[in-house]
């Protein structure tokens, strides 16, 4: 179905903003996660968990806003995910982060495969995506990790 590059902007710009959103909302779990950890596993999941998503959420909303100032589209305001249930516990918040930072991972891999970031001819767009579904990558494996950790 033939589509105009117009079209083709809005979509991938409607891709960033739903794996902004998704990230937040990782970023947000893995935070209420961190407050119900002892010190150690808390550092950990700093480090290895809380880190990389918000450099993950920093480079995909300036990639977003970045894209749609190019484009000439209106940006998205985000707001970050606000506390969950606390009959979460920690490895309920820790697996929603684990999930949703899967949810943005999947939404940058289908956006690339889509070849529309290669259709609107943007190198910068495509080297953003790869960046953030690199950081994305690491989530889950570390997550896992630090969630057979927890309760020991």
């Amino acid at each position: 179905m033939p589509y105009t590059a117009d079209e083709a902007r809005r979509t991938v710009l409607h891709s960033l903003s739903g794996a902004c959103e998704q990230i937040g909302a990782a970023l947000a779990a893995a935070g209420e996660a961190h407050e119900l950890l002892d010190e150690n596993l808390a550092e950990r999941l700093e480090a290895e968990l809380f880190m990389p998503l918000q450099r993950a959420y920093g480079q995909a909303r300036r990639l977003h806003a970045d894209f749609a100032a190019q484009s000439g589209l209106e940006a998205t305001e985000f707001e970050q995910g606000g506390r969950g249930a606390p009959s979460h516990g920690a490895k309920g918040f820790l697996q929603e982060a684990i999930d949703a930072a899967a949810r943005a991972e999947a939404t940058l891999a289908e956006l690339q495969d889509s070849m529309l970031p290669v259709e609107v001819g943007d190198a910068q767009l495509r080297d953003g995506i790869a960046a953030v579904r690199t950081l994305l990558g690491e989530i889950r494996p570390h997550g896992r990790e630090i969630l057979r950790s927890i309760g020991r």
